[in-house]
């Protein structure tokens, strides 16, 4: 009878881990707010118009998330929150190297101005 006595208790131990353990492999939904952000910084920094593709790509993912979500599916809707972030970080890259790209062409344009007019009004100096 010692044995049966001992083994319940270790019986109760193990279910109770396996209850606890099976319990906690529950994800939560994940947080949502850091890709919103990221889209909508992508949004003004004008990624629609220099990198509407990823922008598009960043939303649909994200939409998609909420719909993994709601059929709780939260590891499906965590690795598309994720990827709608990356993809919101790639458009907002995207339209900031575009404006760098303008800029730097704007200054080379003022440049290439100044030296013609700093030619012109350089006195003819015979033949140099």
């Amino acid at each position: 009878m010692t044995h049966s006595v001992r083994f319940v208790p270790g019986t109760l131990l193990a279910l109770a881990l396996l209850t606890a353990g099976c319990a906690g492999s529950r994800m939560p939904p994940p947080d949502m707010s850091a890709a919103r952000s990221a889209i909508a910084e992508a949004d003004q920094s004008g990624a629609g118009e220099a990198a509407p593709l990823a922008l598009r790509n960043a939303r649909q993912k994200l939409e998609q998330a909420e719909r993994a979500i709601e059929n709780e599916d939260y590891e499906t809707a965590r690795f598309l929150t994720d990827q709608a972030q990356v993809d919101a970080e790639l458009a907002e890259a995207k339209a900031r190297s575009a404006m760098a790209t303008t800029a730097v062409d704007e200054l080379r344009e003022s440049i290439r101005v100044l030296r013609e007019e700093i030619n012109r009004s350089r006195p003819n100096s015979g033949g140099r």
